[in-house]
């Protein structure tokens, strides 16, 4: 059997995707793979005439490529450096997109880029998005409309994936429903005190694994965007604590001190309201990618996810603190010890 016809076997989409590339342009090379994500996406690179491009795979039976065609659109009429996109075949789940290059912001802390430089450049990044949301909020128009509210309903079906997922794995056992109904008692009584906040675009996954160092234009480093398919309308607050809780790595309390002070500084809100969303936010989040690192593990046999399990909780127990989260903090004194193990019964 040729090599070809093995990968056509082996590999049927990617064959689909190099002949969508060819009919494009017969001067782009194979599709060379560079790597997945947390869900069915699939990344490769493909050079035509010397320069690389950027091809998102994304099986249409599992991903609608249209939300993310509609959020680059978005941030790039606000200026944001979001990859261009060249092409799209929304039927096949393909998108043929500006090559951004490899220098993530994980990468640039692993080559020795100041911590504190690299995450003032994604607060400064999150500032200006927020900005020229609220000023060009209405000159957007429908496609902002489409985007979905990130409100208290879809915080706590996000929050239930602690007990969908991470309960089962760790108890053997489904959870019982007078135990589900407190937690989402719990959670109601944390969302509903949420003062209110002017709403703005938020990417649900802004931390330092989807954020490109570009090149110095001449008014200092610039950040390029990636992974935000997914965003909403919501709270100012939520980003900031995707950047400065970070699942995936320990940041410098020194920090996100001085990151979070910044913002409190130069927002367009009041400090209490603002650090009140920024609290319930940031557990909020964890108890969510408690569930998806689980659910990854198990459903998706993505186990590596698993190693960030022990931060988690840690950042967990640190959130639990607050007054803002009594309610939930309950819960879990009465069902998880400080290490995410179950209470002994």
């Amino acid at each position: 059997m040729s090599h070809a016809a093995t990968a056509t076997v082996a590999d049927p989409r990617r064959t689909a995707l190099d002949r969508w590339l060819q009919d494009i342009d017969p001067g782009f090379g194979p599709a060379a793979p560079l790597g997945s994500d947390a869900s069915f996406r699939r990344y490769f690179r493909s050079v035509r005439d010397a320069t690389s491009h950027v091809v998102m795979d994304a099986p249409p039976q599992h991903e609608d490529v249209g939300p993310f065609l509609r959020v680059a659109a978005i941030l790039r009429s606000l200026g944001l450096r979001a990859p261009a996109v060249l092409a799209a075949d929304r039927a096949q789940g393909f998108v043929l997109l500006e090559d951004l290059g490899d220098r993530t912001f994980t990468r640039a802390l692993a080559q020795g880029v100041p911590e504190a430089e690299l995450y003032r450049i994604a607060a400064e990044t999150l500032r200006r998005l927020q900005a020229r949301w609220a000023e060009c909020r209405d000159a957007i128009g429908p496609e902002a409309e489409r985007l979905p509210v990130y409100d208290p309903a879809r915080l706590l079906d996000e929050a239930r994936l602690l007990v969908d997922w991470y309960w089962p794995e760790v108890h053997g056992t489904p959870v019982p429903d007078p135990v589900r109904e407190d937690f989402e008692q719990a959670w109601r009584q944390v969302l509903d005190r949420l003062p209110e906040l002017p709403s703005t675009l938020v990417l649900r996954d802004f931390h330092v694994d989807n954020l490109m160092l570009l090149p110095d234009t001449g008014d200092g480093p610039d950040c390029g965007l990636l992974d935000f398919q997914d965003a909403v309308v919501g709270s100012p607050a939520y980003d900031l604590v995707s950047l400065l809780e970070d699942a995936r790595r320990d940041v410098s309390p020194a920090v996100a001190q001085s990151i979070l002070e910044d913002a409190l500084a130069a927002g367009p809100w009041s400090a209490g309201p603002f650090l009140h969303h920024y609290r319930v936010l940031g557990v909020q989040r964890t108890v969510k990618i408690i569930g998806i690192f689980t659910r990854l593990a198990r459903r998706d046999l993505k186990p590596g996810y698993q190693i960030h399990q022990p931060r988690l909780w840690r950042l967990l127990q640190h959130g639990l603190q607050t007054t803002e989260l009594e309610p939930v903090a309950g819960w879990f004194q009465r069902h998880f010890r400080a290490d995410g193990r179950p209470c002994a019964r």
